[in-house]
């Protein structure tokens, strides 16, 4: 959930759309140069939010922990790997920042340098049947381990050697130093782009970051202050207004009286013709793959629930807006809420329309975090449940083109940890619709997972076929 010249085409479509409707005025270069940083150092809005949920949630399970995987078919050394490593982490500060709690506020402390290594594991030696599940054990071993915030560093990898040819590098990072942009573009590109040039004798040729992520969080708190948060407060109160529905499913009733935030992944694949599809009916509506992908999902908690008045997570490109940090690693999303009402079995141009609507109203109104609106507005805490949404939905930045013999996936092992009940992330590929579902354990089996993605499947072929007189 993107942005920039470099994001998801339905991010630049719903950036492009947002500055057409006159949203409000991001931080532009300039100001970023006439503002010094904080001292000490904030972190970020969304960035806090994080990282107070993992001082209590963070005890019970690793929510916050992120994978992914670089697939490399070709010849691969452990030390080039490292040395890239190094690389990156001295081109990105948030990479080797650290939090310290300062005055009962979480600050973030930039160290010049922070040790780390890369752990390799050579495979060959078993049988070949074995080396895939041995991988993938090893990998979620990691993913499992919860990161020490106050020590670092906040990622870990490890590069494993199937066959002198095969290799797989997983990569997990604490949220709060990564997201869509930098987990799908900036590390895949940065990592692939310095490993073809060391392994030639070449240097890095890649320019210094006119920016880093401290710049965004000290000047996001300098921007979001007074006439400006108050109006992106007033819209949220109106948007959600009322008492907020709790989405009866799963409709067992059963649900553990505080979160327990553990969980599990699903991972499905959907046509590539459907993802065709949709975006043609998207192209005829005017809106964006995810709008589509986002009513057709509303449409399913519909036929589950019985609810017209739903709320539905995602995650929206706060900070990608701004230039400076379009080729930042760090965290620049912020969760939002997206309420819609879709009683009345609404046809297609109409749903479309909300859906539109909707999220270029949140998308233009994402600095201010959900802590911030839920103190706003009083609501209380349920330690049963997220005070706005169980379920969230999104829409991955494109893959960089990778050199041959690289690619990347993500989600392919399990940190036992998870934020909402079930989260559905998709990431549009040449040649499929990739899909993962995080779901927790406690509340669904693997079994009612695989079926409400199959049911989602069938309703988004219903959404391609349908047409509006």
């Amino acid at each position: 959930m993107d942005n920039g010249p470099h994001f998801s085409e339905a991010k630049r479509k719903l950036l492009e759309q947002m500055r057409q409707a006159g949203a409000g005025r991001s931080l532009s270069d300039s100001d970023l140069n006439a503002q010094a940083r904080e001292n000490p150092l904030r972190l970020s809005l969304a960035q806090e939010q994080v990282w107070r949920l993992d001082q209590t949630a963070g005890n019970v399970s690793p929510l916050h922990n992120e994978s992914i995987t670089i697939h490399r078919r070709g010849p691969c050394d452990p030390e080039t790997v490292q040395r890239c490593l190094e690389e990156i982490v001295r081109r990105h500060e948030i990479w080797r920042t650290t939090y310290q709690e300062v005055a009962g506020a979480p600050t973030q402390i930039v160290h010049s340098t922070i040790k780390f290594k890369l752990d390799f594991s050579d495979l060959r030696s078993l049988p070949e049947s074995r080396r895939e599940t041995t991988a993938i054990e090893l990998a979620t071993q990691d993913a499992k381990h919860r990161f020490n915030l106050d020590e670092g560093p906040l990622f870990r990898a490890r590069l494993t050697t199937l066959k002198d040819d095969e290799h797989k590098l997983f990569l997990t990072a604490h949220q709060s130093i990564v997201d869509g942009i930098t987990v799908f573009d900036i590390f895949p590109q940065e990592l692939t782009t310095l490993y073809e040039s060391y392994a030639v004798g070449g240097v890095s040729q890649m320019p210094e970051l006119p920016a880093q992520f401290g710049d965004f969080s000290s000047g996001q708190r300098q921007k979001l202050s007074g006439r400006a948060r108050d109006e992106q407060l007033a819209y949220w109160q109106k948007q959600l207004a009322g008492p907020l529905p709790i989405l009866q499913w799963p409709n067992d009733g059963k649900r553990p009286h505080r979160q327990t935030y553990r969980g599990a992944i699903h991972a499905f694949e959907f046509p590539r013709e459907l993802a065709q599809s949709l975006k043609e009916v998207a192209r005829r509506q005017g809106a964006t793959l995810f709008m589509v992908m986002l009513g057709a999902f509303f449409r399913l908690l519909h036929r589950y629930s019985g609810q017209d008045d739903i709320v539905v997570g995602t995650l929206s490109p706060c900070g990608r807006k701004q230039i400076a940090f379009q080729r930042c690693m760090g965290y620049f999303l912020n969760p939002v809420a997206l309420r819609a009402n879709i009683g009345g079995n609404l046809p297609l141009q109409a749903l479309l329309r909300q859906m539109r609507e909707m999220t270029l109203g949140a998308i233009s109104n994402d600095d201010v975090t959900l802590d911030m609106i839920a103190e706003h507005m009083g609501i209380q805490v349920d330690p049963s449940r997220h005070p706005f949404f169980t379920v969230a939905l999104s829409l991955a930045p494109e893959v960089a083109p990778l050199p041959p013999g690289w690619s990347m996936t993500y989600m392919d092992v399990e940190s036992g940890g998870a934020r909402w009940d079930l989260y559905i992330e998709f990431s549009d590929r040449i040649e499929t619709l990739l899909g993962r579902a995080q779901y927790n354990p406690d509340l669904f089996t693997e079994r009612t997972i695989a079926q409400t993605i199959e049911d989602y499947r069938q309703l988004l072929e219903g959404v391609a076929a349908e047409r509006d007189p």
